[in-house]
Order: C-alpha cells, then structure tokens, then sequence
C-alpha cells in the first residue's frame, strides 16, 4: 500500500512537471496561422434534464443518472411512463460545429462545411459566422441531449442529413472550390460519420476525384470521428475503415475514439474488453488492424494514443459535478489537436486534450488559448477543483 502511494504521488509530480512545460512552451508559440477545414454535420441543440422530483413551479431534481433513468423507464415496461425535460440550454451541436468552434476559439482560421441551413444559415450558427467561413450544405439536424452526470443520450432527427453527399457538395461547394479548401488547410477534420449516411460516399469521392490533384510538398493532419457507430452495420464500418486506409497514403490519418467507441471497433476484429482490458492496449490493437496513423482514445478519466511511433496514456482533470458535458469529447478533441498543430509530444498533446474538456464541463463553453494556458497552470497546482 505504501509503495502504491508513492508511486502514485511521483506520478503525480511528474504530471505537474510535464504540466507547466506545456504552459511554458504555450507562451512561446501561437495558433493563430493554422489553418482548418472541417466537416459535415451540424445539429440545434437543446441540452435538457430529466424530472425526477417535482417540487413547485421553478423547483424540481434531476435524474441525476443514466443507471437511474434506465431504472424507471424499466420499471415501467407493460405499463407507462411521463417523462419530464425541463430544457436548460439551445445551442450549436453536432461534432464538427463545436469541434470548429473549439478550434477557433484558439485563434485558428476555420473553413466549416455541414448542415447549417438551406436557405440561409440558421440562427443558432450566427455566432459561428463570426469566427469562421460557413458553407452549408442543407438544413440543420435536431437533437436533444438528455444530460446526466455520468453521461448523456442524444436523440436526434436527421432527415436533412440525407443531402449530405457528394452530388450535394458538387453542386452547392463546386469541385474546385472544394480542392482548394483542402488545398491551403494544415488539418482536415471529417466528423461524425455515423449519423452522415452519405459520408462514405463522399469520402470515397474525395479520394479518387480530389486527393490525387492536391500537393504534395507536406503531409496534412486528417482527423476522423465516427461518432458512436454501434448503429451501423459492420459492412459499413469496414468499408469506412478502408477509406481512413487509403486516406493515409495522402494525410497522417488520425481516428478518434471515445471508450465505448473504441470497443465497437475493436469487435469489428473479433476482439472484446475481456480481451483488451485497458484503454492503451485497445488504441494499440487498433492502430495495428486498422493500418493507419493513429489512434486515440478518451474516456471520463483518462486519454491515450498511438499515433506513429508514440503511445501514451494520462489521467485527465475528472470533473464530479460537471455543468455541461455534451460537447465534452468534441473539446478534447480540439486540445489534443492543438497540441498537435503546435508540435508538441503526444502525451503533452493528451494533456491538453484533457484540459480542454475539463475547462468546457466546468465552465459550459470552450476555452480561449490563454484561459487554457492558465487552467493547464492551476491544474498542476491543484487548484481548479473537482
């Protein structure tokens, strides 16, 4: 016990180290010449909690937990159910709008393509319009999370997605055009695949139309998330999965992961969590299968990659209470590319990561470059709370 404290406290300290280095090297470099392209979703959000005691008008409790919530609506089978949600917030959604929001909250120069209104961009991405070039696509998709503190259910309406593909962004963004965006951009960033049935499509366009034509004086950062593929079959997966392949010959292919997403892929290779107990072994087993740069992975508590010839894995900033977390792995995703993009290692990569998302669930909106140097700061002082 006593040697598993000190171990424990050493690795403390070596975080804390690795911590400041990073606010260190943050006040040296800038994001503000980076460039993204970034796409192809785009949801309205409401963020809504569950009643579970109803007290007066203004006053009530939350279902406080995703176990809890199954519970009731279980106990109702062969009955029924009221379900109360009360909304708190209507916001930007889907993972590649707060991917880019996240990301030009940094200073960088976003190019966004997605589904933010046929006719017009749609209210809720106005603000966005401000930060970044918008092209859109179609209408919005509609979502409500129903947040709980130990996670959240997305139930969306996705009819406009069924636009999204290539015919689409020939005749809305144009074939030039749309080299050109991928032409002047440091990272690409293709999101949430799961619920764009049309991504495949448009990916497999890309490569035989579009990659080809681009230079090749230096390697772009390409980086991918699914976005929960448990509903897709694994036809489907495995061809999206031999895209990211051919992807890589052109860009360092990177795919993102959350824990439960991470296993779905894993299954797709015969391999369950039995088998790949922790995180780290998981990300290590499928950067191998799936043949392409990296992968990483994060979880409520940790993160960890394996991306070329790094792997590492790191504790995050675990937040008890958290004001939002919908958004939570889209901001991770925008610290670790930061990271990145600055040139930085990939275990100071995760930890900005982490620090990411642990601003944005404490604070309910993405950091600034600056307030995530000073959150990095207190972080290795132990003075940012639980």
């Amino acid at each position: 016990m006593l040697h598993d404290t000190a171990v424990a406290i050493a690795e403390r300290w070596v975080t804390d180290m690795i911590l400041k280095e990073i606010a260190v090297k943050m006040q040296e470099v800038s994001p503000a010449g980076i460039r993204a392209m970034l796409g192809f979703d785009g949801f309205v959000d409401q963020i809504v909690h569950v009643v579970d005691t109803r007290y007066d008008i203004d006053r009530f409790e939350r279902v406080k937990t995703l176990d809890d919530y199954g519970k009731k609506i279980s106990n109702a089978a062969g009955l029924s159910l009221n379900v109360e949600m009360v909304p708190i917030q209507t916001k930007i959604g889907g993972n590649g709008p707060i991917l880019a929001e996240a990301l030009a909250a940094h200073g960088m120069k976003i190019t966004y393509v997605g589904a933010m209104g046929k006719d017009g961009i749609h209210p809720v991405f106005r603000t966005l319009a401000e930060k970044m070039e918008l092209v859109s696509l179609c209408d919005p998709a509609f979502t409500d999370a129903i947040e709980f503190l130990d996670g959240k259910i997305i139930s969306s309406k996705l009819e406009s997605f069924k636009e999204i593909n290539w015919d689409t962004i020939e005749k809305r963004v144009g074939t030039e055009r749309f080299r050109h965006m991928l032409e002047k951009s440091d990272i690409l960033g293709f999101e949430n695949w799961t619920m764009i049935v049309g991504m495949t499509d448009v990916w497999e366009n890309m490569i035989e139309k579009i990659l080809p034509c681009l230079s090749k004086d230096r390697r772009k950062v390409l980086f991918i998330d699914l976005a929960d593929p448990e509903k897709r079959t694994d036809e489907d997966l495995s061809s999206a999965i031999g895209c990211l392949k051919k992807f890589d010959r052109y860009f360092e292919t990177i795919l993102g992961l959350n824990e439960k997403e991470a296993y779905e892929v894993a299954a797709l290779y015969g391999k369950g969590r039995d088998e790949l107990p922790c995180v780290m072994e998981a990300a290590d087993f499928l950067k191998e299968r799936t043949g392409i740069s990296g992968i990483v992975v994060h979880t409520l508590k940790q993160a960890c990659g394996a991306v070329q010839n790094e792997r590492a894995i790191v504790d995050g900033p675990y937040c008890s209470k958290p004001r939002l977390v919908t958004g939570a792995g889209d901001n991770f995703n925008a610290g670790f590319l930061l990271g990145k993009l600055l040139g930085f290692g990939l275990e100071e990569s995760l930890l900005m990561g982490t620090a990411n998302s642990g601003f944005y669930v404490r604070n309910a909106r993405s950091a600034g470059y600056g307030e995530l140097r000073r959150f990095i700061l207190d972080w290795s002082e132990g003075s940012i709370g639980a």
